[in-house]
């Protein structure tokens, strides 16, 4: 059955059909590769776009992705044998599907942290291959040379490999802890605190502040949630390729 495109696109949940109208005037939706006018009737066999992200007009809900400010003490896991509370419990119920993490923040470590209800999406994020930056703020308990700087840089040798960091940049400090900022193109377990362990430093603190695209929003405070808009979703499929 033919329907009005604003109507289809909002009852499939993607956004308001105010804020939809909004996009179709300014050439954001595309029916067939082409723009779109208001009130276009659309059957459900086209090839629609949202801000550059493919929808699915048969009926299937578009990825939902919540940029979550993680606290230290809270656990990313469903359940926890030692009743610690995760990050799951501070989510919005759904009532069709679950939500996915992308990767893991250790229990000490906060800041930004991506969940999904789509877990290929969730999958792709997380793959060694699709190379997406994470960016952290570290508090390093100790003084940090020049050496040191260089072989973190270089690469150091670890229990599973090479890894190194990116970007290393390091804050003038005149005390025992020195805040740093790192960059670094994967996610195993613990890399940022290993790394700096293989050089007889101690991360005191750790908060993710970018994974790819998204940098967590300074107004996002911790034990909060943000839901990201079809751009921004867009911007992730498109960081995946």
């Amino acid at each position: 059955m033919s329907q009005r495109i604003q109507k289809r696109l909002a009852h499939l949940g993607i956004a308001s059909r105010r804020q939809i109208e909004n996009w179709i005037v300014s050439g954001k939706v595309l029916v067939n590769g082409e723009r779109c006018s208001l009130g276009q009737l659309v059957d459900g066999d086209e090839s629609i776009s949202v801000c550059g992200t493919l929808v699915d007009l048969q009926g299937r809900v578009p990825a939902r992705v919540l940029m979550y400010h993680k606290p230290v003490g809270e656990i990313v896991t469903r359940k926890d044998t030692q009743q610690r509370t995760t990050v799951f419990e501070q989510l919005p119920v759904l009532e069709v599907g679950r939500w996915v993490s992308v990767g893991r923040l250790d229990l000490n470590t906060s800041g930004l942290l991506l969940v999904t209800t789509e877990g290929s999406l969730a999958h792709a994020l997380m793959h060694p291959g699709s190379g997406l930056e994470r960016e952290y703020r570290v508090r390093v308990l100790g003084k940090i040379s020049d050496e040191i700087v260089s072989r973190l840089l270089t690469g150091v040798q670890l229990s599973d490999g090479m890894a190194r960091f990116n970007v290393l940049e390091v804050q003038p400090s005149s005390g025992i802890n020195t805040w740093c900022r790192v960059v670094l193109g994967e996610g195993r377990n613990r890399i940022v605190r290993r790394l700096w362990e293989s050089q007889g430093l101690q991360v005191s603190r750790l908060i993710r502040t970018r994974f790819g695209p998204l940098r967590l929003p300074d107004t996002l405070r911790p034990g909060e949630q943000l839901e990201l808009t079809a751009t921004q979703v867009g911007q992730l499929y498109r960081a995946i390729g």
